[in-house]
């Protein structure tokens, strides 16, 4: 479920030595499978630990997690760099806004959990977001874009360069096309 780099345990292990005896982690999400969810780390002391905890046990600690969170702590990944400008915990939890989805799941849910979990982060940079409208009988996938997307000149190349190409490379065989039903009109929001 979560992976801890052996230099994130070993950093976790000198944390904990200076909190009371039986501390562990918590590792949870905020708002979990939601666009605006958070993955976090702090210290979980022994009378917080709580009945349906997962617990996960790593070198010299172990890792609470919430069943609420789980789900969306798969694949995560946490992990402590350091580099000329200091050192610092990482977190990433590529499922935290949305839960990933079983390989035989609707090609609808499959075609959401790309859109939400890999399209729409890169989007975010420009302040846009990409939603499906609908996912034709011809495997067509039907998409709004909204946000600073809504009346940008690069829409178009966006669209055809980068999420019909990703969606399509993912889905082979299964989605023949992308089309945008946006209205684009220039407005104070767009990104240029």
């Amino acid at each position: 479920m979560v992976s801890i780099s052996e230099t994130a345990q070993q950093h976790f292990v000198k944390l904990l030595e200076q909190q009371p005896e039986g501390t562990n982690i918590r590792v949870f999400v905020v708002n979990p499978g939601t666009p605006s969810a958070e993955c976090g780390v702090s210290y979980c002391p022994p009378e917080s630990v709580e009945e349906d905890d997962i617990q996960l046990s790593f070198n010299g600690f172990k890792a609470m997690v919430d069943t609420a969170s789980a789900p969306f702590l798969e694949e995560a990944e946490i992990d402590f760099v350091t580099d000329k400008v200091g050192s610092q915990l990482t977190l990433k939890a590529p499922n935290a806004k949305m839960r990933k989805v079983d390989d035989d799941a609707p090609l609808i849910e499959r075609v959401e959990y790309v859109i939400e979990s890999q399209v729409n982060p890169n989007l975010a940079s420009h302040g846009g977001k990409v939603s499906i409208v609908e996912l034709t009988e011809e495997g067509v996938v039907v998409l709004q874009f909204g946000g600073g997307c809504n009346g940008c000149s690069m829409v178009d190349v966006t669209l055809k360069e980068g999420i019909e190409k990703q969606l399509l490379e993912t889905f082979p065989g299964e989605l023949t096309g992308v089309k945008d039903v946006t209205e684009h009109q220039a407005g104070e929001h767009s990104y240029y």
